[in-house]
């Protein structure tokens, strides 16, 4: 009999479960788009319920191929959007407001108020984390103060709260399991990554009540079964971690030293530091990448909030391109970038800039410039802005020597190249597209013993393609400093 593990990826704008063998291979995928909700500028939800109802539909349609497969399901792994906050009834099951989206802008004031009175240090230390919206903890904050229902069930111990790994766990248990991962729990800004427990300080601070927290358990661990109303029989969930995480797992990125970088609306690099907490002085994130059996490993983060969101602005919005893939074979056809700098500041800047103000810049126009010329530069601004994390990195003493990269933007194959032209290492592609979901399988599946050890696991890492560095150091300094030059007119901060 074939034997399968399934993975649930919930997704920003989806949710999809993916049927994988054994050998980290996707069989088949399942996948429905849910709404967004934009109430107000800067605040972003979405309903948990089309959440729950659209992981169901997915995983329902996967187990049925599995059986049509005559495949036996060994186990279920998820990973999740990260920050993502909800708050649900604890008797009824019922959420008592809607997701608020690890995007939503709306705990700004309470953030500034932490920063004002000196917090960010204090909360540095314990999370790894800079004060932000980003994270849950000021989301948790502005439900107990906007929804009376919450913070009245929270008096009376009635309240939970989960990231949507939590949430999904909580059904799809039918309400037997209370529980996160260590990666989920440490982008809530309310975990102590050194002592890996809630930070007592911050709850206090934060006027959130502990009983409303999950269990934090392991990346890979025993997280319950589903009930078999839902899934027609009882199946394991043996892995829980968050997306980013998941996919430095799918990528193989266990030796201290190796990172990845994931190319989607966003790009995050993420890069293994061991069991070592490294507090970045450059404005970066620490984080905990996955803990098994008890032993956290840690990783240094670096987010940019515009990478394949620059691509889908050439389309949608200036309508130079009528699909991403074009892009290729336009950037091909210049010799060179003519001196054009587009900063895609359109959200402000992520890290190491931190600047919520900045706004896009484009340099260096002539009467010669033309859509191929912004479509390029918007293609080089996402390597850009990744060196400017790998610069944030060296200068807190860690040297990549290599980056394996995954999502859309990396099937480009010309962007991959000038990737590893500018930030001057060796880029690699794996053959399996599906990292994040790939990287929850395999903590599903060393739970439950389909992979022996993270020496194991790396066996299933397969190679697609490499890029290595070809511009010599003159070439490569010309086009820095003129991104350099370009961030200066962006910035509104002083760092």
């Amino acid at each position: 009999m074939k034997e399968f593990i399934i993975s649930i990826d919930q997704g920003t704008t989806s949710s999809r479960s993916i049927l994988f063998n054994l050998q980290g291979r996707p069989i088949y995928s399942s996948q429905k788009e849910f709404k967004q909700y934009f109430p107000k500028s800067g605040w972003v939800e979405h309903d948990p319920e089309e959440i729950w109802n659209t992981t169901k539909k997915t995983l329902i349609d996967v187990i049925n191929k599995a059986k049509i497969l005559k495949g036996q399901i060994l186990t279920i792994g998820i990973t999740n959007q990260r920050e993502t906050t909800i708050l649900w009834n604890k008797k009824t099951g019922k959420p008592v407001y809607k997701a608020i989206v690890w995007q939503d802008r709306r705990t700004e004031p309470y953030c500034k108020n932490l920063r004002d009175n000196n917090k960010e240090t204090l909360i540095f230390n314990k999370t790894g984390l800079l004060i932000d919206p980003y994270f849950s903890a000021t989301k948790v904050k502005w439900v107990l103060e906007n929804v009376p229902l919450a913070k009245k069930l929270m008096k009376k111990k009635q309240l939970l709260f989960g990231t949507i790994d939590t949430f999904l766990i909580w059904r799809l248990t039918k309400g037997n399991i209370h529980a996160t991962d260590a990666t989920n729990a440490s982008r809530t800004m309310l975990y102590n990554i050194s002592s890996n427990k809630w930070d007592e300080g911050i709850l206090k601070l934060l006027k959130i009540e502990k009983n409303i927290l999950p269990q934090v358990k392991d990346s890979s661990d025993d997280f319950g079964s589903t009930h078999s109303s839902i899934t027609g029989k009882s199946i394991p969930i043996t892995g829980v971690v968050g997306d980013q995480q998941a996919a430095t797992i799918g990528q193989c990125c266990f030796d201290p030293g190796s990172l990845k970088c994931t190319y989607g609306t966003g790009a995050f690099v993420l890069l293994n530091t061991g069991s070592k907490i490294i507090y970045s002085k450059n404005r970066l994130l620490t984080t905990i990448a996955y803990r098994i059996k008890g032993k956290t490993t840690y990783a240094m983060e670096g987010s940019i909030f515009i990478a394949g969101a620059g691509v889908q602005w050439l389309r949608d919005k200036m309508k130079f391109i009528s699909k991403a893939s074009e892009t290729e074979q336009i950037v091909k056809s210049l010799k060179d970038n003519k001196g054009i700098y587009l900063v895609p500041a359109f959200t402000g800047l992520g890290a190491p800039y931190w600047d919520a103000n900045a706004r896009g810049v484009l340099c260096g126009l002539t009467r010669d410039t033309g859509p191929k010329e912004i479509i390029r530069a918007t293609i080089e601004s996402v390597a850009y802005q990744t060196n400017d994390l790998f610069e944030a990195m060296k200068h807190d003493g860690l040297k990549p020597s290599l980056v394996k990269v995954d999502g859309g933007m990396v099937m480009n194959n010309w962007f991959s190249q000038f990737l590893s032209d500018v930030v001057n290492v060796k880029v690699l592609r794996p053959k399996v597209r599906e990292t994040t979901a790939l990287g929850a399988a395999f903590m599903a599946g060393l739970h439950i013993g389909v992979y022996k050890s993270l020496k194991d696991i790396s066996k299933n890492w397969k190679l697609d393609r490499n890029f290595t560095p070809k511009i010599n150091s003159k070439t490569r300094n010309i086009l820095v400093s003129g991104w350099s030059a370009s961030i200066k007119k962006t910035l509104t901060n002083t760092i």
